[in-house]
């Protein structure tokens, strides 16, 4: 039929959606012409729509009660048993006349209002079932094909044609992606603009680091192994903490691989990022330890207070403390909530002031015999009394007192 021919193109178009169900397809097809009926006949009560789910093929049949010549409230709901028997000789009154419905009866325009109506709806929920299916995916590892590359951001189809956004700002330095590549990523964050699901990927969130030690690593994603904290500078550092529920696996080692085997895809999926994994410890002082690792701590003072860490090391293991650009020692901060401040372990001595910065205030014959008994620094002078002083020194004890008043001076 003619008429059914329109709503099968149309239909062909919406019923195998990637993310929508056929059952609702079916519902808005079926609600699409109930709102046809009801504006052609006012009530679509005494109505049944069919759509044939499998080649969207349409039936409506309209049933009206069979009354009395003259007897006939509403036209649109029953029919006279004279205009009833023209149409079917057998009928009685109280019988129900059914009649089928074709589309062609509601004229080109109402169809094409229709399919207009249809493909406005599908698209519709076509959008909000993408967003919903992304939401739920937030955090997860996504795999996708470059499709387009512009100056701010990177269009990515998924295994459904679905349009996921990589900005510059979620690339890790050294990407390079042409079209056609798989990119690897997590979703970030997705949201509705405009009507229009926006779905946000990163390759520099924490999430993504995470995702990739549980592909890596079974006993991640086995729950024998957690990841209690990741911090990253993308491309440059990473420090991940993770913490063993079983005594016999070592958290590290399993996460390290043999000779690396398990961090090396990691490590070339991030382009090369540094990844400390540490033994994640409640014990603080051994946690910050760790956490700066590979320098050699030699002792730590905390504030527990001002979240702050005064950390000692050999002035050989400073530099790795700190590490190129900063990150080491950054990352440390972030992984265990503690504002690190480093000092060599010498810095109280560096602290000390040679006797002969003070030749402008102290007469250069005193500084002179000051050095001639092994005094050549100002905290060397004031660890002694003056009493000391005058023994040691041919100096008078007014000027001992006065060259005291002056070093003491300095460090207040």
């Amino acid at each position: 039929m003619s008429s059914n021919i329109n709503l099968i193109d149309s239909f062909q178009e919406f019923k195998d959606f990637k993310n929508i169900d056929r059952p609702t397809v079916i519902s808005v097809l079926e609600e699409v012409f109930r709102s046809m009926v009801r504006r052609r006949y006012g009530t679509d009560e005494n109505v049944d729509v069919i759509v044939n789910p499998d080649n969207g093929d349409l039936e409506m049949w309209r049933t009206r009660a069979v009354v009395e010549d003259g007897f006939s409230e509403d036209d649109e709901l029953e029919i006279e048993i004279a205009e009833a028997r023209e149409l079917d000789p057998d009928l009685e009154v109280g019988d129900d006349y059914i009649e089928e419905i074709t589309l062609e009866s509601f004229g080109r325009r109402a169809i094409l209002a229709a399919r207009q109506t249809l493909v406005s709806k599908i698209l519709e929920l076509e959008k909000d079932e993408i967003f919903k299916k992304y939401k739920d995916r937030e955090g997860e590892l996504v795999v996708g094909e470059v499709y387009q590359i512009w100056k701010r951001e990177i269009l990515v189809l998924d295994d459904d044609g679905n349009e996921l956004i990589l900005p510059k700002s979620e690339q890790i330095p050294a990407d390079y992606f042409k079209k056609g590549d798989n990119v690897r990523a997590v979703v970030s964050k997705v949201e509705m603009i405009n009507s229009n699901p926006k779905i946000i990927i990163s390759r520099t969130a924490p999430e993504f680091l995470q995702r990739l030690f549980e592909l890596e690593v079974p006993e991640i994603f086995d729950g024998l192994i957690v990841i209690k904290n990741i911090v990253r500078e993308p491309g440059e550092r990473a420090k991940v903490a993770v913490e063993s529920f079983d005594d016999r696996i070592d958290p590290v080692g399993a996460c390290v691989g043999m000779k690396g085997s398990r961090i090396h895809g990691i490590v070339r999926e991030l382009k090369n990022e540094n990844i400390d994994v540490i033994n994640y410890t409640s014990n603080l002082l051994l946690y910050i330890t760790r956490a700066l690792s590979p320098a050699k701590i030699t002792s730590i003072k905390l504030d527990e207070e001002n979240s702050r860490a005064s950390v000692y090391l050999k002035p050989d293991q400073v530099s790795l403390a700190i590490g190129r650009g900063g990150h080491n020692i950054k990352l440390a901060g972030k992984l265990t909530g503690f504002e690190i401040d480093v000092y060599r372990e010498s810095d109280e001595l560096e602290e000390d002031v040679d006797i002969d910065e003070f030749s402008d205030e102290i007469d250069n014959w005193i500084i002179d015999e000051l050095k001639r008994v092994g005094l050549d620094s100002a905290k060397a002078v004031l660890a002694l009394s003056v009493e000391e002083l005058v023994r040691r020194t041919d100096l008078e004890e007014d000027t001992i007192e006065e060259i005291l008043r002056i070093l003491e001076a300095e460090f207040e």
